[in-house]
């Protein structure tokens, strides 16, 4: 009955019992090690994981569109920008670019991170490629302004009619109240810029606009109000060398943007900066030598009517 197990048999059926035992054992050591070297994890504990932050490496690139010239802008916004360097602990460098439209381009291709642009350059963006709202200034407790058009001094003008054959400034060909608007108007007298005025140019600046009428370079021009009040605060002798004769309704003032790849962590903390400005003393001075109140929270419909309007002239680029 065991003659199997006899002889040689029995020799080999022992070197295997004894291999398969050795390995069971050696199996059973290795998992007992193992489990004594995992930590132990309290599943009921529970913590958020931690976000991601950006490279301080990387500096901050901020976008200033020439709303007033390029001069102008880094004297005005190199305060703003030497805030959020301490508010975020990071470099911000501020980027310039001669026309609305190149803005644009360097938000939409991600190149700037934060930007200051203008209504119909937001609306545009908004349109194009899904420009994000951040937030908007808020100026004498409003969040509006206006197209004024405006004259020498010692214009005859009244009203657009009355500067037929004249030189006319645009500012910007995407500007909404240095071109939309002042196209409005004429389109309004059933005429069209290029037939009306004798001769038309781009100052590419509102604060260049306004000192071209004062000069009497040009004839008139539409300008930003929030511009000009600031220059005629600059200037005051500037009220006596050019007349307002034309303002518009109210629209949603220039904004202040984002692309749309930024991260949400990105966006939440620049907006909690320009949001809370007005709380730090430090924060206060750089809004008062902007001109600015505080900044807002501000939604995509303020600009619906500065929309309607663009979408009715059809006019963004020259």
């Amino acid at each position: 009955m065991n003659s199997s197990r006899s002889g040689p048999w029995a020799g080999r059926y022992f070197v295997l019992m004894l291999t398969a035992a050795l390995a069971v054992w050696l199996l059973a050591g290795c998992a007992a090690a193992e489990a004594s070297a995992l930590p132990y994890v309290d599943l009921t504990q529970r913590a958020p994981v931690p976000l991601p932050t950006p490279s301080r490496d990387l500096p901050l690139r901020l976008a200033v569109a020439a709303i007033i010239s390029p001069q102008g802008n880094i004297e005005s916004y190199n305060g703003l920008a030497r805030y959020l360097e301490e508010q975020l602990e990071r470099e911000v460098e501020i980027v310039q670019r001669r026309t609305y439209a190149e803005v644009n381009q360097l938000v939409a291709n991600r190149r700037v991170d934060l930007a200051f642009v203008c209504t119909s350059a937001y609306v545009d963006g908004r349109d194009r490629f899904g420009m994000e709202l951040l937030a908007a200034p808020q100026i004498n407790g409003e969040t509006v302004y206006y197209s004024e058009l405006i004259v020498p001094a010692n214009s005859r003008a009244q009203g657009m009619a009355d500067l037929r054959g004249k030189v006319f400034a645009f500012t910007d060909p995407m500007s909404f109240s240095g071109r939309v608007y002042p196209t409005y108007l004429l389109q309004q007298l059933g005429e069209r810029p290029e037939d009306f005025f004798s001769r038309t140019f781009f100052t590419y600046s509102h604060d260049k606009a306004i000192q071209a009428v004062a000069d009497g370079v040009a004839d008139g021009a539409a300008v930003d109000s929030l511009v000009l009040d600031y220059a005629i605060k600059r200037d005051p002798a500037l009220q006596n060398r050019i007349r307002i004769i034309r303002r518009s309704p109210p629209f949603g003032i220039p904004p202040v943007v984002a692309p749309p790849t930024l991260s949400p962590m990105e966006k939440l903390r620049l907006q909690e900066i320009l949001l809370t400005m007005h709380e730090n003393p430090k924060g206060r001075e750089v809004l008062a030598s902007l001109g600015i109140d505080r900044f807002v929270r501000i939604d995509d419909q303020a600009y619906q009517s500065a929309r309607d309007l663009i979408y009715t002239v059809g006019v963004t680029q020259p």
